[in-house]
């Protein structure tokens, strides 16, 4: 069998988690028989006959079982574990109830042998044929927008349960969930480990009526889903996007990083030049610590190329930080008309007498001063900066045509 000898070229298995789908269960193992002998059963608490079922195979699968129902996500969690304990580095898990067709394993295997490993791979329905429930077309529609919520990237079938997992590279994981969710989870996490994600058509049978068998609870399980996407965005903006940034700051040089964004975001002169403008409004702003985090969640909500903001935030590098303050105090005292204009750190004098009002009152003088002019210095780099980029941008540009 060629599929056979693909599951073992990548030391591959089909993994089954079954739940009381004995009328179908017997038909998708024989259909799977027939392309590998490497498969795998986990039988999550049937109570339908699926123990006996699975015995009368024999050794022509190996199979685990357990006596209470724990969910989809507790029976992949567990065949993943026993699948790298038996050597395999990847496993194709499909459902029980007989939508999915075993004929299609071996394109998931063809597109493997392309792909640079770890990939993960998802079977693709057609949600708009015919036949396809209103529910599972729209329930699918919803997963899909908070996967791009949540990691950036779009995909057209994050709910199939038909895909092949690079188990080798989540050894050293830790999952939470386990039920119907844990696909959720285990796709979005693949993506922030920049792991691969690639698709291949699949075919798709619904049942209808009775003959359909779901153990999918419309009420528990979608808010179960509800409380994990919310969980996931949270941990999104609050560390994998900042952390994401800061890895690409760290392995790029300020230059390359420039150019990069110039070519690769399609923007306007007058948005590339307002991102520039703000960065360096931010970058002297007196919100020390606070200035990158602050500037790059600005940028999203304006729609302005992140990037570039805090690149030009990076003013305020250790080096230029005295000068950035000398320029904001002097600026406040022209403003203020003080002809001294001068940081006074006499003021500290009145501490050791215990004359706190005395302190406060002169320190009090030197800190307005110093923010109103930091707020001036801010607001007129940030202006002087962007018809400057604007300019030389648009003559870039002039150059650039005329040497076409």
């Amino acid at each position: 069998m060629i599929s056979q000898l693909l599951f073992e070229k990548h030391q591959c298995c089909v993994l089954i988690p079954t739940y009381n789908n004995i009328t179908t269960l017997k038909t998708v193992l024989e259909r799977v028989l027939t392309h590998t002998s490497h498969v795998i059963v986990v039988n999550d608490g049937s109570t339908d006959g699926t123990f006996q079922l699975l015995e009368s195979f024999g050794e022509r699968i190996k199979w685990f079982n357990y006596a209470n129902n724990r969910g989809k996500g507790y029976a992949l969690r567990l065949g993943f574990k026993k699948a790298l304990q038996l050597g395999y580095r990847y496993a194709l898990t499909l459902d029980s109830d007989g939508q999915h067709f075993p004929e299609d394993m071996p394109t998931f295997l063809h597109l493997l042998s392309q792909s640079v490993d770890p990939v993960l791979i998802l079977g693709n329905r057609n949600m708009e044929s015919e036949g396809i429930p209103a529910k599972s077309s729209f329930g699918n529609r919803f997963s899909n927008f908070w996967f791009w919520v949540e990691t950036g990237l779009k995909q057209p079938d994050t709910q199939t349960g038909f895909r092949l997992y690079p188990i080798h590279a989540y050894q050293h994981s830790r999952f939470f969930t386990r039920k119907f969710e844990f696909e959720i989870e285990v796709l979005v996490r693949s993506a922030w480990s920049d792991i691969s994600i690639r698709t291949v058509p699949i075919g798709v049978k619904y049942f209808a009526g009775e003959e359909r068998v779901s153990h999918f609870r419309p009420f528990k399980d979608f808010s179960r889903i509800s409380v994990l996407n919310t969980v996931l965005v949270l941990i999104t903006f609050l560390w994998i996007k900042p952390r994401n940034f800061v890895l690409y700051f760290t392995r790029n040089n300020p230059k390359k990083i420039f150019l990069e964004q110039l070519k690769a975001n399609n923007q306007s002169d007058n948005k590339i030049a307002s991102a520039l403008g703000f960065g360096i409004f931010m970058g002297i702003m007196p919100l020390w610590g606070l200035q990158m985090i602050i500037a790059y969640f600005v940028a999203h909500w304006l729609k302005l190329n992140k990037v570039l903001v805090i690149l030009a935030a990076n003013i305020s590098i250790p080096p230029a930080i005295p000068f950035i303050v000398y320029s904001s105090y002097k600026m406040g005292g022209w403003l203020l008309q003080n002809p001294y204009s001068k940081i006074d750190l006499s003021a500290f004098k009145y501490l050791s007498n215990g004359d706190f009002n005395r302190f406060f009152t002169e320190m009090g003088y030197n800190i307005y001063q110093y923010l109103l002019g930091a707020f001036a210095l801010a607001v007129f780099s940030s202006l002087l900066t962007y018809f400057l980029s604007l300019v030389l941008i648009r003559i870039f540009k002039r150059r650039s045509t005329s040497q076409i």
